[in-house]
């Protein structure tokens, strides 16, 4: 198993098999392009007041500070800090531990941002600098990658992109904990498709469905 005190940049990324060609310049400038644009207007738009707003409501639900920041595993294996609005309460000497569910961890301002997915919002600022994409998988935390990287080969190729906010695996169910086996190898096996098939219209889509599903109220998971 991998020393959490990794950041991974040493290890081999599988490659995936290219993208067609058709999705060739998207792959290269036009995703790129897309996410820029998409989190200007979300951080304009958007998050200049609801991070005031959700702020003071972390605030009132439990003392703490108002964004939580996790060690995620990016692009090629590299390290950075995922941004998430806190929905637990603070407990900066707490273990790593899954988020459950009916977790008594979870505030009540917390269980609404995470049921309307309003918790990864301040992720378009990842966006913005280029640790993440809006559409890409899913990043993991360090604990995840290390005890996955060496076990699972296949892990390692879902980092050949940009995770992103949102993901083909979480539109097609695969959210929450991940207690088993077997709904990693569900989720890398969607992660694995996406990085083969990428494209414009593929990203709109899974934009689309994540949109529906927040108003849905259904928790896209970490």
């Amino acid at each position: 198993m991998l020393s959490l005190n990794s950041d991974f940049q040493n290890l081999y990324v599988y490659a995936e098999p290219q993208t067609r060609r058709n999705d060739l310049a998207y792959k290269n400038l036009g995703k790129r392009c897309f996410d820029i644009c998409v989190a200007l207007i979300v951080i304009v738009l958007v998050l200049s007041w609801m991070i005031p707003l959700v702020g003071l409501l972390i605030k009132l639900s439990s003392p703490g500070p108002i964004l939580y920041i996790q060690k995620r595993t990016g692009y090629k294996g590299f390290t950075f800090n995922c941004l998430k609005f806190r929905t637990m309460t603070h407990d900066p000497k707490a273990d790593f531990k899954q988020a459950t569910k009916n977790d008594k961890r979870i505030t009540a301002i917390g269980a609404f941002l995470r049921k309307t997915n309003l918790d990864e919002m301040p992720q378009f600022l990842n966006v913005l600098v280029g640790d993440m994409s809006i559409v890409g998988p899913r990043p993991h935390a360090l604990q995840h990658s290390a005890q996955y990287w060496n076990t699972m080969p296949e892990y390692r190729k879902r980092y050949r992109v940009r995770p992103g906010i949102t993901g083909l695996a979480q539109v097609n169910g695969c959210r929450g904990e991940t207690d088993q086996l077997i709904k990693m190898r569900h989720r890398v096996k969607y992660d694995r498709f996406y990085n083969r098939n990428k494209s414009f219209q593929l990203d709109v889509w899974i934009c689309w469905l994540t949109f529906a599903s927040m108003i849905k109220g259904k928790t896209q998971g970490s």
